[in-house]
């Protein structure tokens, strides 16, 4: 089927991992932790590294195999990495780097001119960008979807601004005859997607929701970066609305990141309260707390978006991936019960669905 070529957008923790995880899943065999060893005839090992953008003063005209192991990364190290012959190179800050971010991004300074990431772009001969950049970066995502669109390069948009489940930015792509995915990834067995189920099962088996929170820590860059509430505005929407959609009245929620431990590094603690009525309107409550390693979370559905907008440019296929946005975004384009949208991705593999 040949190799799936990718830039990256901001080599922190979640490109750490989904790196790693090309290696770590190289030779195929009885390994855990993919939903799909075979998508559409690409298998993970496909993938291939050949651009990588980064404001950290450190990794930039680093090598890419070296760069995800270096400070503020903490992603847990599964699998060894070699040099891969793809130099970080200088991105445009924009509103990606908050003021309380500088010091921690080690954010390169005014001697550092960024470069054209479009041009880059075409020069490597991408099929896609993945969008990690920080939480709030709402001038920098929307400059990475027009260089793709400027480039002919496919966009998977994993962070909560809106790009994909924007009806002005999903014309933009069909029109240019481009893919794209997203918007904010979810993790592979993560809060978002726990917290989907229970309500799901709660309402499907006649259950009365009364509230639900979902509060999140985790001690990674991507918790500090939310420290600041104004970057969260996106966030909590794609969040809540991921959860809420599933319920056919108004609940009283609150979901989103809730507190900065920086001991924890890249584990992820999760905690999911529901309150419901049963059957006589007597009550249930559910109290759950998850822990996770949170960049391998992501990583983990990556890897399948990756391979599914491969297989969209093979086909020639358009503007928005409604099934593998349903499946493993939270604000897709089109929100949709997770076993619909499981059933939308098999039929795109099989090539039942167009998008």
């Amino acid at each position: 089927m040949g190799r799936i070529k990718v830039a990256i957008a901001g080599v922190g923790n979640c490109a750490s991992a989904l790196i790693q995880g090309v290696y770590y899943y190289r030779n195929g065999g009885d390994l855990p932790g993919l939903m799909h060893e075979d998508l559409g005839g690409y298998k993970v090992s496909d993938i291939e590294f050949v651009a990588a953008f980064d404001v950290n003063k450190a990794k930039i005209g680093r090598d890419l195999g070296e760069a995800i192991f270096m400070e503020p990364n903490c992603c847990v190290k599964f699998a060894d990495v070699p040099r891969l012959g793809v130099e970080v190179l200088p991105a445009p800050k924009l509103d990606g780097v908050a003021p309380h971010m500088i010091e921690p991004f080690k954010a390169y300074g005014d001697d550092t001119k960024p470069v054209d990431v479009a041009e880059v772009l075409k020069e490597v001969d991408a099929d896609m960008l993945i969008n990690f950049v920080p939480v709030g970066s709402y001038q920098a995502t929307r400059y990475y979807a027009e260089a793709c669109l400027k480039a002919g390069v496919a966009f998977v948009n994993c962070i909560p601004e809106f790009i994909a489940s924007d009806p002005k930015w999903a014309k933009k792509f069909e029109e240019a005859g481009l893919p794209v995915a997203g918007d904010d990834i979810k993790s592979q067995v993560g809060a978002t997607i726990v917290h989907r189920t229970l309500v799901n099962l709660l309402v499907r088996r006649g259950a009365k929701i009364l509230e639900t929170y979902q509060l999140n820590i985790g001690g990674n860059t991507d918790f500090l970066n939310m420290t600041m509430e104004e970057r969260l505005k996106t966030k909590r929407i794609s969040k809540t609305e991921a959860v809420t959609s599933l319920v056919p009245y108004e609940v009283p929620t609150r979901i989103g990141p809730s507190d900065y431990v920086p001991f924890l590094g890249d584990t992820k603690i999760c905690y999911i309260h529901i309150r419901a009525l049963k059957f006589g309107g007597t009550e249930l409550t559910i109290d759950l707390k998850l822990k996770v390693e949170d960049s391998p979370n992501s990583a983990g559905v990556v890897v399948d978006v990756i391979r599914a907008v491969k297989l969209a440019l093979d086909r020639g296929v358009a503007g928005p991936l409604v099934s593998i946005s349903a499946w493993a975004f939270k604000h897709p384009p089109v929100q949709v019960p997770d076993d619909v949208a499981l059933q939308w991705v098999e039929e795109f593999i099989e090539g039942k669905r167009e998008r």
